[in-house]
């Protein structure tokens, strides 16, 4: 099967996958059964090889998965050979804390242009990243082929920005601002983070369910 036929709920558990891997690789952990990692995954072992099967099964059957080789092929999935080119959209709060992460959490991401629209900010320096006008943006990411665009402005500013930004030739939005992006070119990937809607069905499974160690 083609990697760009897999499923979304497949491509949105690698990542998870990766996570446990590498916590397993860096205890000492050498091989792992479908089970054992299904256990950790909170799914189950058809879940397990029917994820793999997607990428080539990573494995032969009765013998387990070489952590080793799960964590190399898992993050050659996840991870281009050249780091995408990231640029960042506001600078409030919540854009500082995703400029941090990037800058020092992210694999296979740089952060390299940052704006916003404050006047008062514009020419200052954040993460040692001049913050340049709004206005700019789009020049910016012609002359200088941006691959992501990540959106923490306000909704009504996204909502404005929308244009601009669809028509900046990059290949994928990751946006926290409570504004949708919604487009149909199939070039262009969106990731619509919503904090809010992710509290929201926390406190909805405290009140009104029970419990569950099982992680979607």
């Amino acid at each position: 099967m083609p990697h760009s036929k897999v499923s979304l709920p497949v491509i949105r558990r690698l990542p998870r996958y990766y996570r446990y891997i590498t916590e397993l690789k860096n205890s000492g952990v050498t091989r792992i059964s479908s089970s054992q990692l299904a256990n950790i995954m909170g799914s189950t072992p058809s879940q397990v090889r029917q994820d793999f099967n997607c990428f080539g099964g990573f494995g032969q059957q009765g013998v387990g998965y070489s952590i080793d080789l799960l964590h190399e092929e898992i993050e050659k999935l996840l991870f281009s050979e050249e780091k995408l080119n990231a640029v960042l959209l506001g600078t409030g709060n919540l854009g500082i804390t995703i400029a941090n992460f990037v800058l020092k959490e992210s694999n296979g991401i740089t952060l390299s242009a940052i704006f916003d629209n404050d006047s008062a900010i514009i020419g200052n320096h954040l993460f040692g990243i001049e913050i340049q006008s709004m206005d700019d943006f789009v020049s910016y990411c012609h002359n200088n082929s941006v691959d992501i665009i990540i959106v923490c402005t306000s909704k009504d500013e996204a909502e404005l920005l929308a244009p601009a930004i669809l028509e900046s030739n990059v290949k994928g939005i990751w946006n926290y601002s409570h504004f949708d992006f919604s487009v149909h070119d199939e070039s262009l990937v969106v990731e619509n983070v919503h904090l809010r809607d992710s509290l929201m069905a926390l406190s909805y499974r405290i009140t009104h369910t029970q419990p569950s160690n099982i992680q979607e």
